[in-house]
């Protein structure tokens, strides 16, 4: 068992996400019980994901994607309203983290994409930010366009789609960023990476990636996402002696 509050001071504080300018509010979105004895984690706070937290009995929903985003109506009715009824009514807890998640070097979703892809020499795809929300990671090897989709596909367990470059034979510099961050493809150029991975894909990506000679690989904003939750619920877990669980729904997006 361990106390709400201590989870939640021990998480902003290995986050650091009280320094992160961010779209929703970091950290405990919906107040549940003092004590914690289980957590479930999922990329969204969907409703499944819920119906899952009270089938297992958990105290906890951490999430990478919660509530109260920024330009959403202040009403709670609807879907969203659901959701929180059943959250409230069930006395869970809903605790976010979105971008302090995907930065972290070693809970991060970006920190488990090179780990997976076994990407080495780790650097910021921008240097000028204090917390890079995105990375360069460098392959042993260099391979072909061809070869690097099929990585990415098997390691990432999604159908990897491929806009390539104009003129780029090999790919051993990679720039990524997971989640909704195609726009990012510039950065990657002006920091003179062969490939950039993000999660999701825009029409304008497909001349971007063209028009800048860098392939890109759109990987699936839920695939390149659903890391960093569980590595952050398992250290929790390490640190306060209690049980997680993972729930996945598989998100073809």
């Amino acid at each position: 068992m361990a106390l709400l509050q201590e989870i939640i001071q021990w998480c902003d504080h290995t986050l650091k996400s009280p320094e992160f300018k961010d779209y929703a509010p970091n950290g405990l979105q919906i107040e549940g019980k003092t004590e914690v004895n289980k957590i479930l984690c999922a990329v969204t706070a969907s409703q499944d994901a819920i119906e899952a937290a009270i089938a297992q009995k958990a105290d906890l929903l951490l999430v990478h994607h919660g509530y109260f985003w920024k330009g959403e109506a202040y009403p709670i009715t609807g879907m969203r309203g659901k959701r929180i009824k059943a959250l409230i009514q069930n006395d869970i807890s809903l605790v976010g983290y979105h971008l302090p998640l995907d930065s972290h070097p070693t809970l991060g979703n970006n920190a488990a994409i090179a780990d997976i892809l076994d990407l080495e020499n780790i650097e910021p795809l921008d240097p000028s930010e204090r917390h890079p929300i995105g990375n360069i990671g460098y392959l042993k090897n260099a391979m072909s366009p061809e070869d690097f989709k099929t990585l990415v596909t098997n390691k990432l367990g999604f159908n990897a789609i491929h806009l390539p470059a104009n003129d780029q034979p090999l790919i051993q510099k990679v720039g990524f960023c997971t989640g909704g961050a195609q726009d990012y493809i510039s950065k990657a150029a002006d920091m003179g990476c062969d490939a950039y991975i993000s999660g999701e894909v825009s029409e304008r990506t497909f001349y971007e990636a063209k028009e800048l000679n860098v392939h890109y690989f759109a990987c699936g904003h839920h695939a390149t996402e659903r890391y960093g939750v569980q590595r952050l619920a398992q250290a929790i877990s390490e640190q306060f002696n209690i049980e997680y669980s993972y729930f996945e729904l598989n998100n073809p997006i």
